[in-house]
């Protein structure tokens, strides 16, 4: 047998410590808050090298500013300030060089009202923040714009209808009725839609699942695509024996076929069919939905993203919101939602939702 020497471990020290972490770490010692330690994350978020910083005075070497345009430090004062002070919470700060950093700063103190014996700041990149505040800011200007569409078709019918009433004829009154009608449902659609999301990621989602007739269901999506004028050779619907009712909480499966249904009718070129089936797998029970069409498709390494939040691949008009909500929804199902490719040429989009457990 042959024994290989073990060498002990080492614990590492401080500087290799704090290369270890991952954001940028500064530390200020002593009552004149001299940098002793700067990581190279810090280096990279700062734009600043550890030669020009340590050895400095901490309000000196790193002089941030907040947006409003005061100096960091005589604000936060980590020597001159109150006694019980720990530090501060993340705050967005801004250095001579243009560097903007999410600074969140501890004190520490030998006893609680002692006085403050280092300065440690943890430092993150702000790209991070300034791409989500962008993802929320084009959020907003695709709801205004989702919302503003189907309100202006409402408010340009009914105010139509008030004013010239008696010119239009009975079938001409009830086209513009259920256009207005249409219009109503994809905004309140487009709230619920927003409320959704906010619970999914608050864990507070919630279903009940009963038995659903399926082809009521599928009957009431086409009208109301035929109504909002979507020409009604576009849709072709399939309900296979075994496949008539599926255990589903009614309002949430309404939910899934709606932004299925939809993005298919966005993406694709003309046909979409909607397609229900008995589960095929051997290992399974319930019942597979599954939304075909003739678009460009999904390439195959762009299968998962379609389910992230702001999704909106090649067309536009959508809040980019849809298959992130269809896909929390199916697994609160305890189902499971896929995407290949379709023989009509397009995207296919298989929603599985099994049998309760006991039936």
């Amino acid at each position: 047998m042959t024994l290989f020497p073990v060498t002990p471990f080492r614990p590492p020290d401080a500087n290799e410590a704090a290369e270890m972490l991952p954001d940028g770490l500064v530390v200020a010692e002593g009552p004149d808050g001299v940098i002793t330690t700067m990581n190279s994350r810090a280096e990279q978020v700062t734009g600043l090298r550890a030669e020009e910083v340590i050895g400095r005075h901490l309000r000196d070497a790193l002089a941030f500013r907040d947006h409003d345009g005061q100096w960091w430090w005589d604000l936060a004062s980590p020597w001159q300030g109150i006694a019980t002070r720990t530090g501060h919470r993340e705050k967005l700060l801004i250095l001579p060089n243009g560097h903007e950093v999410l600074l969140t700063s501890r004190y520490l103190r030998r006893d609680r009202r002692g006085p403050v014996i280092a300065v440690l700041l943890s430092l993150r990149d702000a790209e991070a923040r300034r791409r989500a505040e962008a993802s929320h800011s084009a959020l907003i200007s695709t709801v205004a714009h989702e919302l503003r569409s189907p309100l202006t078709g409402v408010k340009g019918f009914s105010s139509t209808l008030l004013r010239r009433w008696d010119r239009f004829s009975d079938d001409q009154k009830r086209l513009m009725l259920e256009t207005i009608e249409a219009d109503a449902d994809r905004v309140t659609r487009l709230i619920s839609e927003l409320l959704d999301v906010s619970r999914i990621d608050s864990g507070r989602l919630r279903i009940h699942v009963q038995q659903v007739e399926v082809r009521p269901v599928l009957d009431r999506h086409v009208e109301r695509l035929t109504a909002s004028g979507v020409p009604r050779d576009r849709l072709t619907v399939e309900v296979l024996p075994g496949a008539e009712r599926v255990w589903a909480d009614p309002d949430r499966l309404n939910q899934i076929l709606a932004n299925l249904v939809e993005n298919a009718v966005r993406h694709g070129e003309h046909a979409v069919r909607v397609r229900v089936a008995p589960a095929a797998r051997p290992d399974e029970e319930g019942v597979v939905l599954t939304v075909d069409d003739d678009g460009p498709g999904i390439p195959e390494n762009q299968r998962e993203v379609v389910f992230s939040r702001f999704w909106h691949g090649h067309a536009q008009g959508s809040t980019g919101l849809g298959l992130y909500v269809v896909r929390a929804l199916v697994r609160a199902h305890t189902g499971r939602v896929s995407v290949a490719e379709s023989d009509l040429g397009g995207a296919s989009i298989q929603v599985h939702l099994p049998l309760p457990p006991g039936e």
